[in-house]
Formats: structure tokens, C-alpha cells, sequence
């Protein structure tokens, strides 16, 4: 999704539930994924090209690095790896067809509705993500050369497949919801797997 709506969806999310100071660095880092460095390589970061089990496993790995730095004496570095994994989880909603797939088993009920990890769902060999077809992928970032992008590239491209922003239709409010669900429930997450007295250092309240 676009910077300024990972940085909506994760004050949504958290808000009020971790401290301000721990709130901006949690959003710093998840804003960061997408510069330039975590774009080229990393497609793990943000599920694309059909990175499905790469960026569950990145998951899993920043998960370990919250546990990591909470057994040290600071937390800075336990925020920044919950920023990251905010922001991988939340590419998942809008860079997968799991919106579309959802929407397949209901007659379109509200957004706030969707359900983020239904299982079968998530480990569903029909679950795919946009690939990357260069450099027409990259044309559609130019707005005077979008349609040109998107009538020469395939359905599974990232362009076409994209719930990034709310000009892709209905389907991205679905996927912000899903999106705001799932930091939610990673933060949940976190309070299961924790000592009370680590969780209490993460949230800084």
C-alpha cells in the first residue's frame, strides 16, 4: 500500500495501545520497507512475485528479532522489528488475490467484515501474489503512462492485481480493513507470547 496509508493503518491499529514515542518508531520502520533498498531484492518485504512462503517466513523471523531485543536491556530495536513485520503483513492484503478469494465464499458484506487469517485461506495453493514484469510494472507508477502499462501487461501482474490505494476499487477497502485486523492481531499476538514483563517493556505505557 501507499506510505501514507501503512502510516494511517498502523495508528489506527496501535494507537493507544503501545506508547507515542514507541507508536512513531513502529511507523518509521514500517514506512522505511519501502524505499529503494526494500523494494530491489526484497520481495519478501512485500509479498510480491509470489514471495507467499519467503514473506511468511519474514514474518516469523521479526517475530524472533521482538523476542531477541526484549531479552536485552533496551527496546528500540524490538519496535523496529515489529514496524517491519507491520508493514509486510499489511502488503499481504493488497499485493495477494486473499481479498478476492474471501470475497469469493460471501455475498460482499461490509469491509469491517473480513476475516484476515482464515486459514485454509492463507495456505490455499490459490493463493498468488503480482509479479513484476519490468519495465512495464515500473511505467505504471508514471500517471500519463498507466494505461499504456496496463494494456500491455498480464492479469498476474503486480499492476493489475494491486489493492494499493482507493483507486483500485472497491476491493482496497477490504484490504485496508484486513490490513488494520491483522497489525491488531500480530500486536495480540505478541501479549500471547511474551512474558507479562517483556510486554509491558514493548508497549512503554
Amino acid at each position: 500500500m501507499l506510505i501514507p496509508i501503512h502510516k494511517e493503518m498502523t495508528r489506527e491499529a496501535l494507537s493507544g495501545r503501545v506508547s507515542p514515542r514507541a507508536l512513531e518508531i513502529i511507523i518509521a520502520a514500517n514506512c522505511k520497507q519501502d524505499a529503494l533498498s526494500g523494494q530491489i531484492g526484497h520481495d519478501e518485504f512485500h509479498f510480491d512475485n509470489n514471495a507467499i512462503d519467503e514473506g511468511h517466513r519474514y514474518i516469523n523471523e521479526q517475530r524472533g528479532f521482538i523476542l531477541a531485543a526484549l531479552l536485552s536491556p533496551g527496546v528500540l530495536s524490538a519496535w523496529v522489528a515489529f514496524g517491519r513485520l507491520t508493514h509486510t503483513v499489511q502488503d499481504f492484503y493488497s499485493h495477494t488475490n486473499y481479498v478476492s478469494m474471501w470475497l469469493d465464499r460471501h455475498s460482499a458484506p461490509p469491509p469491517p467484515e473480513i476475516d484476515p487469517v482464515i486459514k485454509d485461506l492463507l495456505e490455499s495453493p490459490s493463493l498468488h501474489s503480482g509479479k513484476l514484469y519490468m519495465p512495464m510494472d515500473w511505467l505504471y507508477f508514471v500517471p500519463f503512462l498507466r494505461k499504456l502499462s496496463l494494456a500491455l501487461l498480464p492479469s498476474d501482474s503486480h499492476a493489475k492485481m494491486n489493492l494499493d490505494s482507493p483507486a483500485q476499487g472497491l476491493k482496497f477497502e477490504y484490504a485496508r480493513a484486513a490490513a488494520v485486523k491483522r497489525t491488531i492481531y500480530e500486536f495480540e499476538l505478541l501479549e500471547k507470547i511474551l512474558t507479562p514483563e517483556m510486554f509491558s517493556k514493548f508497549v512503554d505505557l
